[in-house]
């Protein structure tokens, strides 16, 4: 009886590990630092390289993405992009 219990609390665990190590994955495709401005104190870009590394992300799609953080990607990029847009006005 022991040996049976100990088998299923092992194959539980190895279970419960797996599914954490997945979203581990999953989430470490996920830029953070665009997405949520987190782990990102380090990173200085310049507005052509966040433009460049928010399509990369966007590229990615629904595959590491959800519909909710593609719309947030969306939104930065089209801010970055009026950034760019207004420093390039002549006068400025």
């Amino acid at each position: 009886m022991k040996k049976v219990l100990i088998a299923v609390l092992t194959a539980f665990a190895l279970s419960a590990a797996t599914a954490a190590f997945a979203a581990d994955v999953k989430s470490s495709e996920k830029d953070e630092c665009l997405l949520a401005s987190k782990g990102c104190k380090d990173q200085v870009d310049s507005i052509q390289q966040r433009i460049r590394k928010i399509n990369t992300e966007i590229k990615k799609g629904k595959k590491v993405y959800s519909a909710e953080e593609l719309k947030k990607l969306q939104q930065k990029l089209k801010e970055a992009d009026e950034i760019l847009n207004n420093l390039d006005k002549p006068g400025r």
